[in-house]
């Protein structure tokens, strides 16, 4: 895979950005938090494109999304950023390490599970250094708040596990037959 950026990567880095942003838009409140399945389409772009342009698209999409409609800071944007630029890049490492290309479907499933854990495992630190460096809330509080976050994170994270192997096994053949994939990892 090289790490160049051809055009038709960068166009695709760009409709994977705004797939996400959009798919964003569609959620609902679980459990304090919010479910919807852009983490899914975040993994989908590591497993199709790789580490760097899936995580570009990923973050991108993501933090465009948090700045729309207003009340993020320019530090949570960035975090969003990293820490889903961080779920695609873990997801696309793990599926194109030692050559595999994305093609092995057992390794595809165990990159959308770490990506999807790590993701979790970011959002929690964001919301307990916030928590507890930011705001200034007493430890006791702080982990209730992490605790009353994490079971819809792990929704979420199990969403995006089972359904971004099945949306990459559906688009890869078309991919395939119309010469995308290939140009997309050149």
């Amino acid at each position: 895979m090289s790490k160049r950026f051809t055009l038709h990567k960068i166009a695709f880095v760009a409709i994977l950005a705004a797939l996400v942003y959009v798919v964003t838009f569609f959620r609902f409140p679980l459990l304090g938090s919010k479910v919807h399945f852009a983490n899914a389409i975040c993994l989908v772009s590591g497993l199709l494109m790789g580490p760097l342009a899936g995580g570009l698209a990923a973050g991108l999409g993501s933090a465009i999304y948090d700045l729309t409609p207003g009340g993020y800071d320019v530090i949570q944007i960035l975090i969003t950023f990293v820490s889903k630029f961080a779920m695609a890049w873990v997801c696309g490492r793990i599926a194109f390490a030692r050559g595999r290309q994305a093609g092995h479907h057992a390794w595809n499933i165990a990159a959308a599970v770490v990506g999807a854990w790590t993701y979790v495992a970011l959002y929690m630190c964001k919301t307990y250094v916030y928590q507890r460096f930011v705001y200034g809330f007493p430890p006791d509080a702080v982990w209730a708040t992490v605790m009353a976050k994490f079971p819809a994170s792990a929704i979420n994270a199990v969403a995006a596990m089972i359904a971004a192997p099945i949306l990459y096994t559906a688009l890869r053949p078309a991919l395939e037959k119309a010469g995308l994939l290939e140009r997309l990892r050149a």
